[in-house]
């Protein structure tokens, strides 16, 4: 693991996450799902105002892995202070999957994987997780529905 210097732009771009929520899974950058949360958070880990969150944990995998990004040069460049566009050009020169018809079809499969169709380690964690930490009635059609209630997007 590399050390990573922190610029006072990135300083600025962070959320505090221990006050606000990480944009939704379902939100694009660079023309993926899931990569503006993984954005949020590894800017947050980075200026030590994450919380709860972290980088680099099995949703931020789907999108890193899928894209073909490693986490490592992802961090090292969002230390910079890249703005969110600047953030998306990165991701396009190097993302190992560029081919847009497949992007939308993996955004497309991610946006609406139920919670039957997780693996099954993640069907167990849900399982006892939904109950606990969503509010009670809540209604999970897809598995990005349990972020959005949880952080109060959707009711």
């Amino acid at each position: 693991m590399t050390t990573v210097t922190v610029s006072e732009k990135l300083k600025t771009l962070a959320k505090d996450l221990t006050k606000d929520y990480p944009r939704s899974p379902r939100e694009v950058l660079g023309g993926f799902v899931i990569a503006g949360r993984t954005l949020d958070k590894c800017r947050a880990v980075l200026n030590g105002t994450a919380g709860e969150y972290h980088f680099n944990c099995p949703l931020d995998r789907l999108f890193l892995d899928f894209a073909g990004i490693d986490a490592d040069e992802f961090k090292a460049y969002v230390a910079t202070g890249a703005s969110d566009e600047e953030v998306c050009a990165w991701v396009k020169e190097h993302a190992k999957q560029q081919d847009r018809t497949e992007i939308v079809k993996w955004n497309n499969q991610q946006r609406y994987t139920t919670i039957k169709e997780l693996p099954e380690q993640l069907q167990l964690f849900m399982e006892d997780y939904i109950p606990e930490n969503l509010p009670k009635g809540s209604i999970v059609y897809h598995w990005f529905d349990v972020y959005d209630i949880e952080e109060k997007r959707i009711k």
